[in-house]
């Protein structure tokens, strides 16, 4: 995906086995909401690849579960990642995967905020900045080339 690896040799961590997650009932509720929680929204993004290795965010210890902060009754969701490099030329890349993720799996009544982890990107205020502003990631998504990464990177692997 991408000609020259800005980290040719990351860290590979082991992925966690979540096992199938037990789902309650609604007591005969049909309009009733499971809140959604931290675990729920980790499942969501563990699996994303990274733009320049075969590996998953979550082996590569970019998003973890602790990352991760679910207000259900204000309907935010917040992720903070941590690139595995300083100069990660990816960082935006893959923070616009995070929150297309996101975006594409939750109800549209939440704020979803991803953000940098602090002190580990060279360029943290003005990643941050692109990832929280609509009008740029409304932009990015208008990029079909940029959306066949994103889409790439969102793909499910069947390993």
């Amino acid at each position: 995906m991408v000609s020259a690896l800005i980290n040719a040799n990351p860290t590979v961590y082991e992925k966690k086995d979540r096992g199938a997650r037990k789902q309650s009932t609604n007591d005969g509720d049909e309009y009733a909401v499971e809140p959604i929680d931290d675990l729920e929204i980790f499942d969501h993004i563990r699996d994303i690849k990274d733009p320049e290795h075969p590996y998953s965010l979550e082996e590569l210890k970019v998003v973890t579960e602790e990352s991760v902060e679910v207000d259900d009754k204000r309907s935010y969701v917040s992720v903070t990642f941590t690139p595995t490099v300083e100069h990660c030329s990816m960082a935006t890349l893959i923070g616009l995967c995070l929150k297309v993720k996101l975006i594409r799996s939750l109800p549209l009544r939440y704020k979803v905020d991803i953000r940098v982890a602090p002190g580990s990107h060279a360029s943290e205020a003005s990643v941050n900045k692109q990832l929280n502003d609509k009008e740029r990631i409304a932009a990015a998504l208008e990029n079909p080339n940029l959306v066949a990464m994103v889409d790439e990177c969102l793909a499910p692997t069947y390993v």
